[in-house]
């Protein structure tokens, strides 16, 4: 049984090949970069409930990993920060960016824990619980880099009832922008929670709204699932996003045990 702050069923411990640390949670690759997040945010730390660990992935910014036509230089550092949060003894590696799903294979072949490195990992899921009929909504920070090989790696076929829309395309979503696009923010980044939600759901509903037999949506960055109630609120269909991918990430790593009665 669970008491206190320690579970009675470890009653004998030993070291882990490798593994410096221990009771450790989720290992989660950040990106180079100085910007903020909302609570929700993958990049805040007091999002979780559980144990997060992070690991800078050096030299690999948003606009490397996001708008770099060749990103063959930037697995040797990805996979780095992946192996450093291994050896931390993390039980699984995720990421910070949806366009992280680039490297989802490579990544998951060359570490001995599971990887979860983009929301996108759950597009296909989705698209089971649905029905054949019905469509999958995808909604990117920017539509414009999303590309095939993204979607492949996590396992999109791309042949099915899948549409994408960016959320920030034609400058719709600024307080986004302030905080992402290093050629438009300000020297200090910034956002105001009340105008990111309006704009934000504002995008989510007309997308929503654009495909009337849409039954699921995705949200692919991780800086949306701050203001995913709100649109759930709005669409009234399931919503996955990062926070739904690694609150299922760490239950699968780290199973719950059942304390009740009969």
């Amino acid at each position: 049984m669970h008491q206190g702050n320690r579970d009675t069923g470890i009653r004998h411990i030993k070291a882990r090949k490798n593994h410096t640390c221990y009771g450790m949670g989720l290992g989660i690759i950040i990106l180079d970069e100085v910007y903020p997040g909302f609570p929700g945010d993958v990049r805040n730390a007091s999002t979780y409930s559980y144990p997060v660990q992070y690991q800078i992935v050096k030299g690999v910014d948003i606009d490397k990993l996001c708008f770099a036509e060749d990103k063959s230089a930037f697995l040797e550092p990805i996979l780095e920060a992946a192996h450093e949060l291994e050896r931390y003894g993390c039980k699984a590696i995720s990421a910070e960016c949806g366009y992280f799903a680039y490297f989802q294979q490579e990544v998951a072949a060359a570490v001995e824990v599971p990887v979860f490195l983009s929301s996108l990992l759950q597009a296909p899921w989705a698209r089971q619980v649905i029905g054949p009929d019905k469509v999958v909504g995808i909604l990117a920070a920017d539509m414009r880099v999303l590309t095939k090989h993204h979607l492949l790696s996590v396992g999109v076929d791309t042949k099915l009832n899948y549409v994408i829309h960016g959320a920030i395309n034609g400058e719709k979503c600024p307080e986004f922008i302030n905080l992402w696009l290093a050629d438009q923010r300000p020297e200090v980044p910034c956002a105001d929670y009340d105008k990111a939600a309006h704009d934000f759901v504002h995008e989510g509903v007309c997308f929503f709204k654009a495909h009337p037999n849409m039954r699921a949506m995705i949200l692919e960055c991780t800086g949306f699932p701050p203001f995913a109630r709100q649109l759930q609120r709005e669409i009234d269909i399931p919503v996955y996003s990062f926070s739904t991918l690694l609150d299922y990430a760490y239950s699968v790593c780290v199973h719950r045990d059942f304390y009740g009665h009969v």
